[in-house]
């Protein structure tokens, strides 16, 4: 098997990936070679909880009117068992399962079998087929990117069902919530199943494989970095945007038809949660062939933490803030309305700004202008699992002179802004801020980790100029 074949004793490795006196990016790329206890016990956590968060949450909006607390206190009293709150939980239906195959496999056929057009006669956008980073392995995969287009068919279909055609009700994602929860599970837990196998006996690149040895490890941050079924059905980049991130605007349009229907009107507070989380969504597909570059696509292996966490947990708690407005609907003043949607669009601003920056210095070698002079860098070196050895430059200039992760900040501040449209009567829509929070201070650890292995002293050069992770001055 590939293990065997591809994984080098822990000596090796240190006597062959030594640069600027550590350990290089062979090491480092990816995962963890090894597991620790405090990283198994995570592991174990969350294969165990997270399906039960997502759940919890939806069934405190279904039978509590989003009280996170209710359900506990009704049950620590007595008041409720467990096979109570169980019984009232809608089950898996045939219709939810026939709305779900068909999601699924429209998605599969925009993303495989229609060619990218957009970048025909879009300006600025690059879509069609673009190379993504090198592997550790130092192989180059090219990628089909048209998720702008499938979520602009998407989109036209579902106005024009609205208005024209009247197949089905705007609201029938929301009349179907709970079951289509039951089908998204069964996806996500049928694609890591299978992506574990296919890890172990016929991977696409046995090279950019890593086995720790440990299962549960393995099962959730995954064995392979790309798995691909032919040429151009590649796991990771379907999964991450397609089908969670263009059913997103989706649920939000089904929430607001459903307070149209309950209330006669849908609020300003749900419009602005579809306007800010709308853009974002926008955003990504717009600069899809920039995400190839990000860490989802050039670091991390693809297991149940992406397989399940895309299918179920995107799609249900990043969405709960319109869930919420359902059950609470929230007028905002016009003083507050306007303070979210400045928040909202300020962070996004921050982080488009902050990213494009990143961007065009990249893509120009530095040949650029940041704020109106040229930038600002340092140069280091790593070398790939093949022994070649490239050379990187740091920005230090802009908004990354700010601080080393100030597009998470936007991001945060956006995040914010969802939650704050929705009042403050509940604390349920704000688990998405504490979420973001923990996911992107977490992530700004484990990049900087590995960056840290794969630059050495270069890396320990630019926190030195760049000592601020998220908030300058604080963090």
């Amino acid at each position: 098997m590939a293990a065997h074949q591809e994984k080098k004793p822990s000596e090796e490795r240190k006597r062959k990936n030594t640069q600027n006196g550590l350990r290089t990016s062979q090491v480092q790329w990816g995962r963890a070679w090894e597991v620790d206890w405090f990283s198994l016990a995570s592991i174990l956590f969350l294969l165990a909880f997270a399906p039960l968060i997502v759940y919890y949450f939806i069934m405190s909006c279904d039978q509590y009117q989003c009280s996170l607390t209710d359900p506990l206190i009704a049950l620590l009293t007595g008041n409720k068992h467990l096979s109570d709150i169980w019984n009232k939980t809608p089950t898996l239906t045939y219709r939810a399962a026939g709305i779900y195959t068909l999601w699924v496999a429209f998605q599969v056929f925009l993303y495989v079998f229609i060619p990218d057009f957009c970048h025909k006669f879009l300006p600025g956008y690059v879509g069609g087929v673009q190379e993504g980073a090198v592997t550790p392995a130092g192989a180059v995969n090219k990628y089909e990117i048209n998720g702008l287009q499938a979520w602009i068919i998407t989109h036209m279909l579902w106005f024009a069902n609205a208005y024209y055609f009247h197949w089905f009700s705007p609201t029938i994602i929301f009349d179907n919530w709970i079951p289509l929860l039951w089908c998204a599970n069964i996806l996500g837990y049928a694609v890591s199943n299978f992506a574990m196998i296919k890890g172990y006996f016929f991977p696409t690149s046995a090279k950019d494989c890593k086995f720790t040895g440990n299962f549960f490890y393995d099962y959730m941050m995954g064995i392979e970095f790309n798995p691909r079924i032919g040429k151009w059905f590649d796991f990771k980049l379907f999964f991450n945007g397609r089908p969670g991130i263009v059913a997103w605007t989706l649920i939000n349009l089904s929430y607001a038809a459903k307070q149209q229907e309950l209330y006669g009107q849908v609020t300003n507070s749900m419009i602005l949660v579809n306007v800010l989380q709308g853009i974002y969504v926008l955003d990504f597909f717009w600069n899809e062939a920039w995400y190839l570059k990000t860490i989802d696509i050039c670091h991390d292996h693809f297991g149940w933490y992406l397989g399940w966490g895309d299918c179920v947990w995107l799609p249900y708690l990043y969405t709960l803030q319109g869930l919420y407005l359902v059950y609470h609907p929230v007028q905002l003043g016009t003083a507050n309305a306007i303070g979210v949607l400045m928040l909202g669009l300020i962070g996004y601003y921050i982080f488009r700004t902050t990213n494009h920056q990143k961007d065009l210095f990249r893509r120009t070698n530095g040949n650029c202008k940041i704020w109106g002079k040229k930038p600002e860098y340092i140069e280091c070196s790593y070398m790939s699992v093949d022994g070649t050895k490239y050379y990187s430059k740091l920005m230090t200039s802009g908004f990354w002179g700010w601080a080393r992760h100030f597009n998470y900040t936007g991001d945060l501040m956006g995040s914010l802004a969802y939650c704050l449209a929705c009042g403050f009567e509940h604390i349920l829509p704000y688990f998405y801020i504490v979420y973001m929070t923990i996911l992107l201070t977490h992530r700004c650890i484990r990049d900087e980790h590995r960056c840290f292995s794969k630059y050495g002293k270069d890396w320990k050069r630019y926190t030195s100029a760049v000592p601020y992770r998220l908030i300058p001055g604080i963090f």
